[in-house]
């Protein structure tokens, strides 16, 4: 038997025939806990969803023992130990490209070909913004202290986001994937990503709204600055920020060296032109790469009791995996297995997928993998549908839709 997940993407052919087929109603995304079963709920406004029931049955062991005996099967394996090594060539990597860009924006000079160093500079910059993630997550040093150290200095430095507003809110993503109230990644910013929030959306707003899944990738040239502010709020706001004065110096630093820099060598509008084309590639860099491991994929009601195995693996889909994709999204395609084992360096993340994807199968779990180009399309049609839940049709004309016609 093969169940279906939501918007039609199939697991992995399940073994067991002992688990029982349930079908639910259409409320995107949704997962709700009833007595003793966990409810997935499909984004489709079409036919119901045939998902299969995750309800431990007579004689299967504790859900915690489950995720230990998970997790000490990969330590054993030699998974969860550091490969220093690697990350110290993959800096190498990224900053030999960096000094490669900056070599063409010297050559180049006063020439619209300097775009195209912007391109390739939000680009590099995401690259260091992978490698920032992983030190938060402890995958490069066995020293947490080590690991805050470059991860700040590559975040804030490097890449111009505040490491601790990062990590504040990362954490509480970790800690509840997909779970309404507690994700920070589905609260309502300017896009919604429940039909309550939808709801709840007024005029040009919710004519936005109706259409947020087609102007999801084109927003996200926007997402690049978003970032840095929110870096700025959260470091000059009354929260609690650690090492403040530290990150506000690095963060001050790099933006008017950085900004001094372009506007010294270029004329006024290249120079502009220049930022704006930096600043579009990096934010639709991240977006794409962080997007598709989520979004789309059950969401949890804030008090649902699901144990971290289920927790983790159903909320999360994972990209197939090729070199490219590997490289493409710093390894954040093996999704499953990053929230699964965050602390797990990169390059064991594709061995750690075998011994997940087959403990899952054997446990009756539906792990979730598909294309990149699939996620994609997941992500636009998760978000239409989210959008249209508050009525109308996308192509609807707003003057018409104002005067009810």
């Amino acid at each position: 038997m093969v169940a279906e997940i939501p918007n039609g993407i199939r697991s992995e052919q399940i073994a067991s025939q002992r688990r029982q087929v349930l079908e639910f109603s259409h409320t995107p995304g949704r997962v709700a806990m009833t007595q003793a079963r966990l409810i997935v709920t499909s984004p489709s406004s079409s036919a119901p969803v045939r998902i299969l029931r995750t309800k431990p049955r007579e004689g299967r062991t504790h859900p915690t023992s489950e995720y230990s005996a998970l997790l000490h099967t990969v330590r054993d394996a030699g998974l969860l130990r550091r490969r220093t090594g690697y990350y110290f060539g993959m800096f190498g990597v990224v900053v030999a490209g960096l000094l490669g860009l900056v070599a063409g924006f010297i050559l180049l000079g006063d020439s619209w070909l300097q775009l195209l160093i912007a391109g390739g500079l939000g680009v590099i910059l995401t690259q260091f913004a992978f490698l920032a993630h992983e030190a938060s997550h402890r995958q490069v040093f066995e020293s947490g202290k080590a690991n805050d150290v470059v991860g700040r200095t590559i975040a804030n430095l490097f890449v111009g986001i505040s490491y601790s507003w990062w990590m504040t809110k990362h954490s509480r993503h970790h800690a509840n994937p997909n779970v309404l109230g507690k994700d920070p990644d589905i609260a309502r910013d300017l896009i919604s990503f429940t039909t309550e929030d939808a709801a709840r959306s007024r005029g040009l707003y919710a004519w936005f709204t109706k259409r947020q899944g087609y102007a999801f990738f084109p927003v996200l040239m926007f997402e690049g600055l978003n970032l840095h502010i929110h870096g700025f709020r959260t470091v000059f706001g009354r929260g609690k920020v650690d090492k403040r004065w530290l990150e506000i110096s690095m963060l001050t630093a790099r933006i008017v060296i950085y900004v001094a820099i372009i506007f010294w060598f270029l004329p006024l509008g290249m120079a502009a032109a220049f930022l704006g084309v930096q600043l579009a590639v990096f934010g639709v860099y991240m977006g794409a790469s962080f997007a598709p491991n989520h979004k789309g994929m059950p969401l949890l009601p804030r008090d649902a009791k699901v144990d971290f195995l289920r927790r983790q693996v159903l909320t999360s889909r994972n990209i197939r995996s090729t070199w490219l994709t590997d490289l493409y999204m710093g390894g954040l395609n093996y999704q499953v297995e990053h929230h699964l084992f965050p602390n797990m360096p990169r390059p064991h993340l594709r061995k750690a997928q075998v011994i997940a994807k087959e403990y899952c199968r054997t446990n009756d779990i539906v792990y979730t993998e598909t294309s990149l180009a699939q996620s994609y399309g997941i992500v636009i049609r998760y978000l239409n549908r989210v959008g249209l839940s508050a009525g109308g049709d996308p192509f609807d004309c707003p003057a018409a839709t104002a005067f009810g016609r």
